[in-house]
């Protein structure tokens, strides 16, 4: 699976973003679907995930009731879309894909593919 991230950029705090990630050689359709972010000198950071179907989402307390995640399997593609952003928000944002395994999960060990990550930089 190769995983391509999307609509990163430089904003203003309080605007909105929404990052695509795009998937090719396998579906994504079976697939726990996570979104994480990383700063320099820091740890990857979950952000959020999706289960298979987009029946349930798991957020972190850090963006929740500002982000959501969608996915749409037809289109092989996972969405992550920002709201009041944060100057805290500012990092590398990464989709990634869970196999095996169906249960919504935090841990950044649980995911097998990553994407290459997308920058978003948020300023005052």
């Amino acid at each position: 699976v190769q995983l391509v991230e999307s609509g990163g950029g430089s904003v203003q705090a309080g605007a909105s973003l929404r990052l695509s990630c795009i998937a090719s050689g396998r579906t994504l359709s079976s697939y726990v679907m996570g979104w994480f972010r990383q700063v320099p000198g820091k740890e990857r950071e979950f952000v959020g995930s999706i289960t298979w179907n987009g029946g349930r989402t798991l957020y972190a307390d850090s963006v929740t009731g500002r982000i959501t995640i969608a996915r749409d399997n037809v289109k092989n593609a996972v969405y992550l879309q920002m709201n009041s952003l944060k100057l805290d928000d500012t990092a590398v944002y990464y989709c990634a894909a869970r196999f095996p395994g169906h249960e919504l999960t935090s841990e950044v060990a649980d995911y097998t593919y990553w994407g290459q990550g997308t920058q978003v930089t948020v300023s005052s």
